[in-house]
């Protein structure tokens, strides 16, 4: 029997996957050629739920094996949702990237096509002009530069054609897409991690805790987004040297009310990107769509080291909007991304 049988057996009386076979076990995922039997590891998976130890095993060989990022820059942040999201809104975490960037702070995003939903960060970058398929050299070179870089998951990590083709038309979030923010080739030192089911955000946090970061989020709108919610609270599991404390915010906090529209929706690429240009060049001031980045933005430049509260970073994610640096950031990424 091999090991993605034994695993699936496993699966099924509801017991973990063992440290000891974590690397044969994604090895076998990697090199399955054989639909089904992926289909199989997945839906198992699934029924028996994933556990924070797996998460922690299959983050650390990934991002052991990774192509890695340099940078001169001593904080870099990461801003991304998990997806699998019953919230479908726009590109929240992309369009809070060049919020954080226009703010001054280095961001190194990691992403992918869209897996679970709509419309994945590179998906909207295409839309928005940028290439997000570059090297590492060409992501190395746009961090140092431009103080911004986005590193296409596949060009990162040895994974498959076949294990993203059996992803795509599962219908639901597998353990990868956990497991991707926390592989971050930058190692980037703070991140804010949005995750689409609440039992899931002590489960990241503490595998974020074993692999390591000065100060992350791991967060969970309670309107299920991925995202910090404009709507109402977020339950937050802050990691910060190893330690992992959970709370909760709410908008109130940046200084805002609650909007119980939930934000701005979009249902493809096109959608998502026209809006994010929309917000980035200031046309839709005040709105349920550019609070949503703003709220999101100011987290990561709070984590970051740059504001000394969730308000006063709501005021620098504004000014980096207002001042048009946002708008820049994604105009000097796409220039400096064009083939």
């Amino acid at each position: 029997m091999n090991i993605l049988e034994e695993v699936i057996q496993s699966f099924e009386l509801d017991q973990d996957l063992q440290s000891r076979d974590a690397e044969p076990f994604l090895d076998a995922l990697i090199g399955a050629t054989d639909e089904t039997i992926l289909d199989r590891v997945f839906r198992s998976w699934d029924g028996k739920g994933i556990a924070s130890d797996e998460i922690y095993e299959i983050a650390r060989i990934m991002a052991d094996r990774c192509t890695k990022v340099s940078s001169h820059h001593e904080t870099l942040v990461d801003i991304v949702g998990t997806g699998g999201s019953r919230s479908k809104t726009f590109n929240v975490s992309t369009a809070a990237a060049f919020v954080i960037a226009g703010s001054g702070v280095a961001v190194a995003k990691h992403g992918n096509r869209a897996a679970t939903s709509s419309s994945g960060s590179a998906d909207v970058l295409s839309e928005l002009g940028v290439d997000p398929a570059v090297d590492a050299a060409t992501a190395e070179r746009c961090l140092d530069d431009i103080g911004m870089c986005f590193m296409f998951a596949p060009n990162f990590h040895r994974l498959s054609p076949t294990l993203a083709k059996v992803r795509r038309e599962l219908g639901f979030p597998t353990i990868f897409n956990c497991v991707g923010p926390l592989c971050n080739p930058a190692r980037a030192s703070h991140r804010l991690i949005g995750v689409w089911d609440i039992g899931l955000v002590p489960k990241v946090a503490n595998a974020l805790a074993l692999l390591g970061t000065s100060r992350s989020w791991i967060v969970h709108g309670h309107d299920g987004a991925d995202e910090i919610a404009l709507s109402g609270p977020t339950s937050v599991a802050e990691v910060v040297d190893g330690r992992v404390r959970e709370f909760m915010i709410s908008p109130e906090d940046f200084g805002i009310a609650a909007d119980p529209n939930k934000g701005a929706k979009a249902n493809s690429p096109e959608e998502s990107g026209q809006l994010i240009r929309e917000i980035l060049l200031g046309d839709r001031p005040d709105t349920s769509g550019e609070r949503s980045v703003l709220l999101n933005a100011a987290a990561g430049i709070y984590l970051a080291g740059m504001a000394d509260s969730l308000e006063h970073g709501f005021g620098l994610a504004t000014e980096s909007i207002r001042s048009n640096s946002a708008i820049e950031k994604l105009n000097q990424l796409a220039e400096a991304t064009k083939a």
